[in-house]
């Protein structure tokens, strides 16, 4: 059952799961949750069709019915949870992995996500261990029309965009069914087709070789900036108008900009946030909570500290006024809103990032190996037991911060990588704390 992980079910279709899994998870979800209906969405792989039918054949031969929405986005199916108030709902997607990859993402009532600990490892011992009964009166399938009251929630986002010049890469992925609807035709759009075999590059804008045709098209656009979408389109990441890509994390300043000088209040980060991004928020006035990495974890706690935002390292962002869930294109209409804003100030996005940016950043870097665990004791031993850190922070991985750097090392949730981030206050102690870190980990390989 390698598909079932800690936010979503995922993995390989037909090696990690396959139709028969589907068909099962179908089937136990309305008992799971409670719930008379289940709405799916799914995204244009070529096997979300197939997950789809044994999907819906699963749950309606519980007894319960299905609300098709048809093609979707993910944070479209977050929307409308709420919009048609169900108890369940399924985006059949992998988001930003390749093409052979596949899975479902779970909300029960309100869009409140179901992880490992709130309901899936539940879900994983009933697919495997519990028996199918076929109801005698089994549901049926009706179609709802999504687009139309979505999209009507976000174009009160949409700002006047007149004065920008923006190169779109929609990545061959689910962008497409809005992006247009809300930003025209007047940009450079590239990959503004539906392809499920992603032929240009692979759905994940964090791989920065991703962004290259996007970069080429801000350049040769001469463009205010660039904007790529994921393959679900609940991410989304920026260039700045030198084809720089611009780290997700600095980007939740940019939203700090646009909500804190109207309203003070919590925002939530993760993990790995860079200070410059932390203290330019404290510096407006926002109280800054640090939480772990995952929307399922980090929609859960916009909810409890009522959160105005969040940002992602990931490039996800989560709005207490989208019930606390992440919308690409909401951060996007954004984003978009405060760079036309500088723009008409002479100022551009990337030298306002620059203003803010006052440590030297290592980005995320993956290290593949077999003993994760032996590699974050042998580094907490090393900083925490032999040195005297400022801070430190245990629930993902461990952040140890020092007075000059800081690092944070985890386990990612959704691949086999150790994952580092390290900051210093200047780029020599950057590089040397970099090493050191780095050749710990390294003998665990």
């Amino acid at each position: 059952m390698g598909a079932f992980k800690a936010y979503d079910i995922r993995g390989i279709y037909n090696k990690d799961f396959n139709k028969d899994t589907v068909y099962r998870i179908g089937y136990f979800l309305p008992k799971l949750l409670q719930s008379k209906v289940v709405l799916v969405g799914r995204d244009v792989r070529t096997s979300s069709e197939e997950i789809f039918e044994s999907l819906c054949k699963g749950i309606t031969d519980s007894g319960a019915d299905v609300y098709d929405i048809g093609l979707a986005t993910t944070p479209m199916v977050y929307f409308s949870t709420v919009h048609f108030t169900v108890d369940a709902s399924v985006q059949i997607t992998a988001s930003h992995n390749p093409p052979q990859y596949n899975g479902l993402k779970i909300s029960r009532a309100k869009a409140v996500p179901v992880g490992s600990d709130s309901g899936l490892q539940e879900l994983e011992q009933m697919v495997k261990e519990e028996k199918i009964q076929i109801a005698p009166k089994q549901g049926i399938i009706i179609s709802k029309d999504a687009k139309t009251p979505y999209l009507a929630f976000l174009k009160q986002f949409v700002p006047d965009t007149s004065n920008l010049n923006i190169s779109i890469d929609c990545s061959h992925g689910m962008a497409n069914l809005l992006v247009k609807d809300l930003l025209g035709n007047n940009h450079h759009y590239l990959y503004d087709h539906f392809d499920g075999t992603f032929p240009a590059h692979e759905p994940n804008p964090l791989e920065v070789e991703n962004c290259n045709d996007l970069k080429e098209a801000v350049l040769k656009n001469h463009s205010d900036i660039g904007v790529i979408y994921d393959g679900d389109a609940d991410r989304v990441m920026f260039l700045d108008e030198h084809g720089r890509f611009l780290q997700p994390d600095y980007i939740t300043s940019v939203l700090g900009y646009h909500y804190l000088r109207k309203e003070k209040g919590n925002v939530l980060v993760d993990i790995r946030t860079s200070r410059s991004t932390t203290e330019y928020l404290t510096k407006l006035g926002a109280t800054v909570h640090t939480w772990k990495v995952g929307h399922a974890f980090a929609k859960n706690k916009l909810r409890e500290l009522g959160a105005i935002f969040g940002g992602e390292l990931a490039g996800h962002y989560y709005f207490r006024d989208f019930f606390n869930c992440d919308s690409g294109f909401l951060a996007s209409l954004l984003v978009l809103k405060v760079v036309s804003e500088l723009k008409s100030e002479g100022i551009s996005i990337g030298s306002f990032i620059d203003s803010i940016i006052s440590y030297a950043n290592s980005g995320e870097i993956n290290f593949k190996l077999e003993h994760k665990d032996d590699a974050m004791q042998a580094l907490y031993n090393r900083f925490v037991e032999e040195d005297t850190p400022t801070k430190v922070m245990d629930f993902d991985g461990y952040r140890i911060e020092f007075a000059s750097w800081w690092f944070n090392v985890r386990k990612s949730n959704t691949e086999p990588y150790l994952r580092l981030v390290v900051e210093a206050k200047t780029d020599e102690e950057l590089v040397q704390r970099k090493n050191e870190l780095s050749s710990i980990i390294r003998q665990f390989n």
